[in-house]
């Protein structure tokens, strides 16, 4: 709460270290935020889920389809992971699903060879990765521009983000599907790593480093005062501005880099990758206690959230229930965990 943030900056701790831990007075007096019970407030839905899933199939709980579960979210969980950071220092990132296709879209573009998958064959395939994730950081540049340097609206500007970059995804491919990529685009999509895919790697590293940004560090606590409290974040001598143009780069990089796990996994980019995935980002990061008016939540809500979502969606795969279904339900799982944000928050979560 904003005024929880503004009543620490004068009691005489070191700038930077006291101040932040103020915006969730929990976390200051907890040094392990994993051991809070709320944190693990999904995993009781997750088992219940997996015992259902069970009965509903037996094969839910076989590794090939765990395996397959972890796999088909990890490209998405990466966008829940970047908007989790985003959302915790109190701003929004609508653009982050049209950089999930627009990067490696991009890297295809330029890499794949010219009439064997609609490429124009400029740069050697080499080259691939590193363009994928240097768009992912011009889209984060750009954002933080626009919020951060010229003080803008946040959900005005990636929503206006995210339809610039969806036409100019349309616009390179000609509406078609980019196939025949190059090795290292295909790389972290379709190589195992120890018998597991290595974009479930990945996601799980990632994920444990965000739980370490974001619960022992200095610049996570940074991220929980500036979403609490900006100017008090300000007053505490934290560079909210600083801040927020690393985590803003940080996010589009993470985008890019699922849509290039994805790209991988697919062998193709399509021109439509990633749209709607917005939605189930938010609803993922929303259902793992992600206040969505900052300083508030965890990475590791965040992934029990994705997770739990997925595995519902295998469930009713499997189960034999229509695809449109599973969509609506993610709307409803969004209503229902803003309903009781509200109930049990006693704050409205806009």
């Amino acid at each position: 709460m904003p005024e929880t943030t503004a009543a620490h900056p004068g009691t005489g701790h070191p700038q930077g270290s006291a101040p932040p831990e103020s915006a969730e007075t929990g976390r200051r007096r907890s040094p392990i935020p994993l051991a809070r019970l709320r944190d693990f407030a999904l995993v009781p839905a997750i088992i219940v889920i997996a015992i259902v899933g069970q009965v509903v199939s037996p094969i839910f709980l076989q590794a090939d389809n765990l395996i397959n579960i972890l796999q088909t979210m990890s490209e998405i969980s990466l966008l829940v992971l970047a908007q989790t950071l985003v959302l915790v220092a109190g701003r929004m990132d609508l653009s982050l699903e049209s950089t999930f296709g627009l990067a490696p879209g991009v890297a295809a573009w330029l890499t794949v060879a010219a009439g064997a998958g609609h490429g124009l064959g400029l740069v050697p395939g080499a080259w691939a990765i590193p363009i994928t994730l240097l768009v992912g950081v011009l889209v984060g540049m750009v954002n933080s521009l626009f919020i951060v340097r010229f003080g803008l609206n946040g959900f005005i500007v990636t929503l206006g983000m995210l339809i610039v970059l969806r036409g100019l995804l349309t616009g390179i491919s000609g509406g078609q599907t980019f196939f025949n990529l190059p090795a290292p685009m295909a790389y972290l999509g379709s190589t195992m790593w120890l018998g597991v895919p290595a974009s479930i790697w990945i996601c799980l590293l990632l994920f444990a480093a965000g739980i370490v940004l974001l619960g022992f560090t200095r610049f996570g606590r940074a991220l929980y005062a500036i979403g609490g409290n900006v100017d008090a974040a300000k007053a505490a001598g934290i560079r909210t501005d600083r801040v927020l143009w690393i985590t803003l780069i940080s996010a589009g990089a993470l985008a890019a880099l699922g849509g290039l796990m994805l790209s991988g996994r697919l062998a193709s980019v399509a021109a439509s990758q990633g749209n709607g995935a917005i939605f189930t980002v938010f609803a993922a990061a929303v259902i793992g206690g992600v206040s969505l008016n900052g300083g508030k939540g965890t990475v590791f809500g965040a992934f029990t959230g994705i997770l739990l979502l997925y595995m519902i969606q295998n469930v009713l795969t499997l189960a034999g229930v229509p695809a449109q279904w599973i969509d609506a339900l993610n709307g409803a799982i969004i209503l229902t965990a803003l309903a009781i944000s509200r109930l049990t928050g006693g704050k409205s979560q806009n």
